[in-house]
């Protein structure tokens, strides 16, 4: 599952925690990332109230402040193999971007997932893109994010599916009457999405719809597989 879950001045403007993690609890997504957590501003912080959803979770913080933080959350219900990596995928001077690269031990074998949220200027996904694309080293790989990316012109599509041609293609934003296809699930050749939708019951919470997908990969001989790797089981649920 990925899930952008910026508030606006008429959609859920206090960020409502409670609400935000019933529609991913309702779901039960074994991966899921969310994108534009902020804790400035509140008493209570929504980094750690998301991190208790999911057995395990990683968190990017683009901007800190001593008001509090901004950026993107990774959570899993399989533990992580290591310690998840925080990429740095700032262009020039805009906005910082992160990308959370880590490797997941899956009932079915090690998953690699990347969760990012990509810039708003055309130049500027493009190289994050293919900074992103260079983080696909190996198969049983899963990207899910933002990808802001709605033009065919130096487009995020074109760079990532060269190693994850598998992808969704729901329309997510704006979520009252979505039109443009900015959240996605990308996924290498060695996986099949068996099912995608997305939640219109999320749409007083966020700008966006969540993405939701059951994604099948075969089992792989490579570095991060088991000892005696197992596929994922048809419809089990991988983000």
């Amino acid at each position: 599952m990925t899930w952008n879950v910026h508030s606006t001045f008429h959609l859920n403007p206090a960020f409502d925690l409670a609400a935000v993690s019933a529609v991913i609890r309702k779901w039960a997504p074994d991966i899921v990332a969310l994108q534009e957590i902020d804790s400035r501003g509140r008493a209570d912080n929504p980094f750690v109230h998301l991190a208790a959803i999911a057995g395990h979770h990683a968190d990017a913080r683009s901007i800190v402040t001593r008001d509090g933080d901004y950026g993107q959350v990774l959570l899993s219900q399989w533990p992580f193999v290591g310690t998840p990596d925080v990429v740095d995928v700032s262009y020039q001077e805009r906005e910082p971007r992160r990308a959370i690269s880590a490797c997941v031990r899956s009932p079915g074998g090690h998953i690699r997932v990347v969760a990012t949220h990509l810039g708003l200027s055309i130049r500027e996904r493009h190289a994050q893109a293919e900074a992103i694309a260079k983080l696909v080293d190996r198969s049983r790989t899963i990207i899910l994010g933002d990808f802001n990316d709605w033009l065919w012109v130096k487009s995020v599509r074109r760079v990532l599916v060269r190693s994850c041609p598998v992808r969704t293609r729901l329309r997510t934003f704006p979520s009252y009457c979505p039109l443009l296809r900015l959240d996605r699930i990308y996924v290498d050749r060695s996986g099949t999405i068996k099912r995608s939708w997305t939640d219109r019951e999320a749409r007083p919470l966020s700008d966006h719809l969540p993405v939701i997908a059951d994604i099948q990969l075969v089992a792989s001989a490579g570095p991060f597989a088991e000892a005696v790797p197992q596929p994922l089981k048809a419809g089990e649920k991988a983000a």
